[in-house]
């Protein structure tokens, strides 16, 4: 009688594998999460250089900058992605401060949380730092 050769794997070879799949697992998680919560800082940015020029053409036509985000026509109070929430500040007569304040899943970005842009006659510094907008 021949003996049959048994296909497959067997219960080590698997627990094997899944011990493999979940050591890469827990070290390429954190390093993806931080990648993805860097790349959606652009939302932030693409919304504050957005506010940036519609504050710019407000000022043209109104000789100030505008105290209230409902007043600029095109800035939502939500980026695109809806992971930051905008907020506007004047801050001089010829001054104001544009902040994104991460929410939702972006949250979870501790190292920058809230993107600013002080104006100040046209002139932008933007904040917290560059690697905050990704520079």
């Amino acid at each position: 009688m021949a003996r049959s050769t048994g296909r497959g794997f067997t219960l080590v070879e698997c627990l094997t594998v899944c011990a493999v799949v979940a050591v890469l697992a827990t070290v390429a998680w954190p390093a993806w999460r931080d990648h993805s919560l860097r790349a959606a800082r652009l939302d932030a940015v693409a919304a504050l250089t957005r506010l940036q020029g519609v504050q710019e053409q407000y000022r043209s036509l109104h000789g100030l900058y505008a105290a209230e985000l409902s007043v600029l026509r095109g800035v939502a109070p939500v980026s695109d992605q809806g992971r930051y929430r905008l907020a506007l500040e004047r801050t001089g007569p010829e001054s104001y401060r544009a902040t994104a304040l991460a929410q939702g899943v972006q949250a979870g970005d501790h190292e920058c949380g809230a993107l600013t842009l002080d104006v100040s006659l046209g002139f932008a510094t933007p904040g917290p730092g560059p690697q905050c907008w990704n520079r």
